[in-house]
């Protein structure tokens, strides 16, 4: 395991979430990630790694995928190995995203959210969602490379108001 200093290697991002009251639509959230290129870090994302998924070459994947929030702990679990991460890439985007089915949610209608961003036992983040509590989306985490090559944490906390795929192509602008 690396050393802050050193750059970050390998991260633990966590979400849960309580499940909706009895009779009603499921709450259900999800982590996305988002992998830019060097030559294009703010552009269009290379790929993104949600619902139930992994990067093309294994570096990030969604661990665990809770549609509803029930169960203890942390319902949806995404493990980045960034230093295992090609050179072609040098930022990552972390956000979450409420699935709408059928009726309009936002962070504030869904009761204890929390992300958790850990690299091995050192937690380098957590959010509850109460400072975009209107948004149904939101980016959380960015990690970028530095000058010398290693990955760096940014904490990047920021609502939108946006349906899934809509998210997807802003959340690293």
């Amino acid at each position: 395991m690396s050393t802050l200093n050193k750059g970050i290697e390998k991260v633990e991002v966590t979400l849960k979430w309580d499940p909706s009251p009895i009779g009603t639509p499921d709450n259900d959230l999800d982590i996305i990630a988002a992998t830019y290129t060097t030559d294009a870090p703010h552009g269009d994302p290379a790929y993104l790694v949600a619902f139930g998924s992994r990067s093309p070459d294994g570096t990030i994947t969604l661990n665990r995928d809770s549609r509803t929030g029930q169960g203890f702990g942390f319902d949806e679990i995404m493990t980045l190995e960034l230093n295992r991460l090609s050179d072609a890439y040098s930022r990552v985007v972390v956000g979450v995203v409420i699935q709408q089915d059928g009726s309009r949610k936002v962070f504030g209608d869904i009761q204890n959210t929390e992300a958790l961003i850990r690299e091995g036992y050192t937690e380098l983040a957590s959010y509850d969602f109460a400072e975009v509590a209107q948004s149904t989306a939101a980016k959380f985490a960015e990690f970028a490379r530095d000058e010398a090559g290693n990955w760096r944490f940014h904490s990047a906390l920021q609502g939108f108001d946006a349906d899934p795929d809509t998210f997807a192509g802003l959340m690293g602008r």
